[in-house]
């Protein structure tokens, strides 16, 4: 029988995670899986060994741990990106890669509008002072509506972003490697969306071509007002060239959900002493739906591929 190890838990009830191997089972799968995450390398290794596939979300895969797993033939990553995990090594090795692509699409977006809102609207800072008993203090907001939004990277995530953006009302620019025919974005160069966009959400792949893209020279072509939002990768943005634009008063916010390690963040983290940021600890993929959907891609990723059996 072939062998699935779900590496760390899928975020799903244990109705579901029991209904998942009900159905590897019939297909001729034997799966173990695990409550937590690997603390370590080598917990990593020990809990891959034996499987003909493994599920895992952002554990890195490198050549170390592949060394150490002669028999993988398939990684099914619970997660859209694939930057964690050595794909050159992979490819040589003839071991299968698939993402759970679209999974996490609404609720990215969904949580791209809340930091938009919750930097205009500044309500992080106004719960802070109800909570200590403290009035408005002649606090004025800024509305969404009228507004116009850059979005960097329109693949399904940023389709979605756009489309959420135009229902307040905002006007939707964009820039992309290829040019697409979306219904109310027109697409632009990436020096023209950060002159002209109030607003700049990011929806890109990490790639090599796409590391550090957002450096000072990009921050520079941001008007004063301009807030930047990133639910993609944090090694997108050079955390220095923004902290140095926040603090200079060179754009007006920034609100990230991803950064160039990941949370918890230490205490000497620059973006921590920055001002007019919302930090959060990677949490856009993560509701109750889209874990319920990426828990059905991942599975249907190994079932729709015919992996051979050990036994023969």
């Amino acid at each position: 029988m072939k062998k699935i190890h779900q590496i760390e838990p899928l975020g799903i009830n244990d109705e579901l995670q029991n209904y998942y191997c009900q159905i590897a089972q019939r297909h001729g799968f034997e799966v173990k899986y695990w409550h937590d995450r690997p603390s370590t390398k080598q917990k990593l290794i020990q809990r891959c060994k034996g499987a003909d596939c493994i599920i895992l979300s952002n554990i890195p895969i490198d050549k170390e741990v592949l060394d150490a797993l002669p028999d993988l033939k398939m990684i099914s990553v619970a997660f859209t990106g694939l930057d964690h995990i050595d794909m050159e090594e992979c490819l040589k090795r003839e071991i299968i890669v698939k993402n759970a692509a679209g999974y996490s699409t609404t609720s990215v977006a969904e949580l791209t509008i809340a930091m938009v809102l919750c930097l205009y609207r500044s309500i992080v800072n106004n719960a802070t002072k109800t909570l200590n008993g403290e009035g408005r203090n002649g606090y004025t907001g800024t509305e969404l509506s009228g507004k116009t939004v850059g979005i960097v990277g329109m693949g399904r995530i940023g389709g979605e972003t756009a489309r959420l953006f135009q229902a307040f009302g905002c006007t939707t620019i964009a820039w992309n490697r290829t040019v697409k025919k979306i219904e109310g974005v027109r697409f632009v160069s990436l020096e023209t969306l950060l002159s002209n966009a109030d607003i700049v959400s990011i929806h890109l792949p990490l790639t090599p071509e796409t590391r550090g893209l957002i450096n000072d020279k990009k921050l520079s072509f941001m008007k004063p007002g301009t807030i930047l939002i990133n639910t993609a990768r944090g090694p997108i943005i050079d955390t220095e060239a923004l902290c140095a634009a926040l603090n200079n008063n060179k754009i007006a916010g920034a609100a990230l959900d991803v950064f160039d390690i990941e949370p918890p963040l230490p205490a000497d983290y620059p973006l921590l002493k920055t001002k007019n940021v919302i930090l959060l600890p990677h949490i856009a993929y993560a509701t109750y739906e889209a874990f319920e959907k990426r828990a059905k891609i991942v599975y249907d990723n190994i079932f729709t591929y015919d992996l051979p059996s050990p036994l023969q």
